[in-house]
């Protein structure tokens, strides 16, 4: 194996990440904080929020525990669950680096092929990623309304095209990742609100995250997911959001875009 190679297979392994999730949740484990591992991994403390957040968004239960208290805050903890699953994941990639090693020294254009192959992954710029399984599906004559259990009593609502439908081979039961723009998310304190937006999601607010224009809101859904939501620092402002703050996410099912793996 060159150098050359050695490189380009590490660089494969990163699947366009600029960090390494399982690096992250390793970094929990030894250090007991979020923090502490973001130092140690050079990322900034919102990033590995963000990052934690997502991970257990796609997962059955959640990898992380979070603490509350303490000179810092509180700190965080991997689950029985998120051990095992670094485990197998590290255990997986070293036996995908010898397969791909060896395809290295029998393959003399893999890389390039590999690089190819890379382009067929699924990137998304949805802030909210969440796993699930289809529950029902109502079939109409042009589109198709699909419930997506994700786990803790939440659902989340689709309105796709039939070709969609098929395309994906939905049913009853299937494996399904629902995606939602943070900006799709509108925030309300009227829980009682009707509106024609068929996602209505409920929980606290996590924290806030203020720029120069909008205001980025992190919920804790009441199922233990969690929500992101892009608002104005206006809309902030007046709603009076704060971390514990009780709030609805309102979300069109048409604005929900559903997939899955190959």
């Amino acid at each position: 194996m060159t150098e050359q190679h050695a490189d380009t297979t590490s660089a494969l392994f990163s699947r366009g990440r600029k960090y390494d999730h399982m690096a992250l949740l390793e970094q929990i484990d030894v250090t007991g904080s979020i923090r502490a591992a973001a130092t140690a991994l050079g990322m900034t403390y919102k990033t590995a929020w963000d990052a934690v957040e997502a991970i257990n968004n796609m997962t059955d239960s959640p990898l992380v525990e979070r603490r509350k208290g303490g000179r810092d805050g509180g700190g965080a903890k991997l689950t029985d669950h998120g051990r095992r699953l670094v485990s197998t994941y590290r255990r997986l990639d070293e036996e995908r680096e010898r397969v791909l090693h060896q395809l290295n020294e029998v393959v003399d254009d893999f890389d390039a092929y590999y690089q190819l192959i890379r382009r067929f992954d699924l990137k998304t710029s949805a802030r909210n990623q969440f796993l699930g399984k289809v529950k029902t599906i109502k079939q109409g004559e042009i589109s198709n309304e699909v419930i997506l259990d994700i786990g803790g009593e939440d659902e989340i609502v689709a309105n796709i095209t039939t070709d969609s439908l098929e395309h994906l081979a939905l049913k009853e039961g299937t494996q399904a990742y629902a995606m939602i723009k943070a900006s799709w998310v509108i925030l309300t304190l009227d829980h009682q609100l009707k509106t024609s937006a068929r996602n209505k999601l409920s929980g606290r607010v996590a924290r806030c995250h203020e720029g120069a224009i909008n205001t980025e809101v992190i919920i804790e859904l009441n199922g233990g997911k969690t929500l992101a939501a892009t608002i104005t620092n206006e809309s902030a402002h007046e709603l009076g959001l704060k971390p514990d703050v009780q709030v609805s996410a309102l979300i069109k099912a048409s604005n929900v875009i559903l997939a899955v793996a190959n």
